[in-house]
């Protein structure tokens, strides 16, 4: 891809509580057009220790979009379309484990997707595409932060289930406790259709799960909002400093090809019968394989 002005080789994308970052130097502010409307919010463009950088904050600023609301695909096609080849994204989620407490920062390896209102693809209308979504987070870069995180101190834990819940409201009891027999290990409600669009978009894409609570399952310690907020403020202040040791780390590995590549052999759809409209519209993730 040409570079211009506009261009981004780290992606960052910031959860609850995370809604800029401090660690961009030059930063300015925009706004693309995609096929898919507008994205969250404002992306900051800039610098960090020399690495172009992306800033996107996925609930929009001041915390105004849901997480069903979140209009994923302009998301990761504005990102895609700055040149973006590796995405850090950042979230806020309840523990489901005893050894998991709140200011934990987890790196998943797996993910259940539970929601049920999501756009999750760019195809279809005649173009069909179906990719591997197993691992759903790059582990060489997940391993990266992480240690990053541990150099800094962060309680952190490598591994683990993510189970992606429709929301906004958070679980009940009953939820809790079922999600919890299953032997998941957090509960959040962004990371799926991230993953899933993320890999369609050849994104290698890391998920730092942020604990800001035990669900409602543990006795004495149900989620409240006074509670949520404070260790919101606590796990963003670590973040921005993970964020300026990670990621020019991440932006100096070697790429992994299982999501940079994740679109060779995808489509499914025979040359002759695709839809030279979608693939007009589609010619950014595609036209490589074309």
């Amino acid at each position: 891809m040409k570079k211009t002005r506009n261009h981004a080789k780290v992606g960052v994308i910031g959860g609850s509580g995370l809604y800029s970052s401090d660690a961009i130097k030059n930063p300015r502010e925009l706004r693309l057009k995609t096929p898919f409307g507008a994205h969250s919010g404002p992306i900051t463009l800039g610098d960090l220790d020399g690495v172009p950088c992306a800033f996107l904050p996925r609930h929009g600023k001041g915390h105004v979009v849901t997480p069903t609301e979140i209009n994923q695909r302009a998301n990761m096609w504005a990102l895609k379309s700055l040149g973006v080849e590796r995405v850090l994204a950042f979230s806020a989620v309840g523990s489901l484990k005893e050894e998991l407490p709140p200011r934990t920062f987890v790196f998943p390896d797996q993910l259940v997707d539970r929601t049920k209102d999501r756009v999750q693809t760019f195809f279809g209308n005649g173009l069909v595409a179906h990719i591997a979504l197993n691992p759903p987070f790059a582990p060489g870069q997940n391993r990266i932060v992480f240690d990053c995180a541990k150099e800094l101190g962060i309680k952190s834990v490598f591994g683990g289930t993510y189970c992606c819940m429709e929301g906004p409201a958070f679980s009940t009891k009953a939820e809790s406790e079922m999600h919890r027999s299953f032997g998941w290990s957090l509960i959040g409600m962004t990371a799926a259709t991230e993953a899933k669009l993320a890999r369609e978009a050849e994104l290698v894409y890391s998920q730092v799960a942020m604990v800001t609570d035990y669900d409602c399952w543990k006795e004495g310690e149900e989620v409240h909002t006074e509670m949520v907020v404070a260790n919101l403020h606590a796990n963003s202040a670590n973040a921005q400093k993970l964020m300026r040791l990670a990621v020019p780390r991440i932006a100096e590995a070697p790429l992994e090809p299982a999501f940079s590549e994740a679109l060779k052999g995808a489509l499914f759809t025979a040359p002759e019968a695709r839809n030279k409209a979608t693939l007009k519209k589609l010619d950014l993730l595609v036209r490589r394989y074309l």
